[in-house]
């Protein structure tokens, strides 16, 4: 009985859209000189990691320092997403909120970028992660890092790509706000 009840207070801080912090997958902070977004913005662009997929907080966390080191090794100036995606259905922070992200080339200072770990051309990522996407658009509503009226976007919609994969793409294009052109 009290594993039930801790697997259901468990299960509601992940519903409740607890973000995970930076810190819990690397001790470097954010260089106060990256570059901030201006206000709230408009376009939310969402993104896979084209990587292997991960299932629980470790794996996250050291998928989340791969992601990172191929971005600094492309010369990125740090991970480039805003936040992240984890098969265990938790919301991580990349960048976070205010700071432009490195994602789509023409789009960053306009967006934040959403990834989802894994790679999404053959198959749709599960609903634990897509349930976290969804709850982490209503903390960026909510917190006025988004404008209510956002738009979102696949990726392939801002540059020649197959990002966010096929099956992500099509569940998006369900979702109230997904728009078929980025403005």
């Amino acid at each position: 009985m009290k594993l039930q009840l801790a697997l259901l207070l468990f299960g509601l801080t992940l519903a409740l859209g607890q973000i995970v912090p930076r810190s819990s997958w690397t001790p470097v902070p954010l260089s106060p000189r990256l570059p901030r977004l201006m206000g709230p913005v408009r376009l939310i662009i969402v993104h896979h990691t084209v990587t292997g997929p991960c299932f629980n907080p470790h794996q996250c966390q050291l998928a989340l320092r791969r992601i990172r080191a191929d971005h600094l090794r492309r010369k990125f100036r740090d991970i480039g997403y805003n936040f992240l995606i984890g098969g265990d259905g938790r919301i991580y922070e990349g960048l976070g909120f205010g700071i432009r992200g490195e994602h789509a080339p023409n789009y960053n200072s306009q967006s934040i970028g959403i990834a989802f770990i894994g790679n999404f051309q053959t198959g749709l990522p599960p609903p634990q992660m897509l349930q976290a996407a969804r709850t982490l658009i209503q903390i960026a509503v909510q917190r006025r890092q988004v404008l209510p009226n956002y738009a979102l976007v696949g990726h392939c919609q801002t540059k020649a790509t197959a990002c966010p994969g096929k099956h992500l793409l099509d569940e998006l294009r369900k979702w109230p706000r997904w728009q078929p052109k980025p403005y």
